[in-house]
C-alpha cells in the first residue's frame, strides 16, 4: 500500500535522486551510489533512487512500520 510519505519521497527522487536516497538510507553507501549515478546521468540515478523507494515499501509491506534497516 502506497503512503503519503512515499508518493512524497517519488516527488523527491524525480526532482533531485541523491536527496530520496539520503531520506531513505541517511549517510550510507546507497547514497554515494545514487551521488555517483546522478554524476554520470540523470536518468541512472533516477532508477536507483526508485528501487530504494520500492526496496523500501517492500520491507514495510512485509515487516510492518519501520521494519526497513538499510545494512
Amino acid at each position: 500500500m502506497v503512503k503519503a510519505s512515499d508518493v512524497l519521497l517519488i516527488l523527491v527522487a524525480i526532482i533531485f535522486p541523491p536527496a530520496a536516497a539520503a531520506f531513505i538510507t541517511g549517510c550510507s553507501c546507497d547514497l554515494l551510489i545514487n551521488i555517483c549515478l546522478t554524476i554520470l546521468g540523470y536518468f541512472p540515478g533516477h532508477i536507483h533512487a526508485f528501487w530504494l523507494i520500492y526496496r523500501k515499501m517492500q520491507a514495510e509491506e512485509r515487516y510492518g512500520y519501520g521494519g526497513f534497516y538499510c545494512t
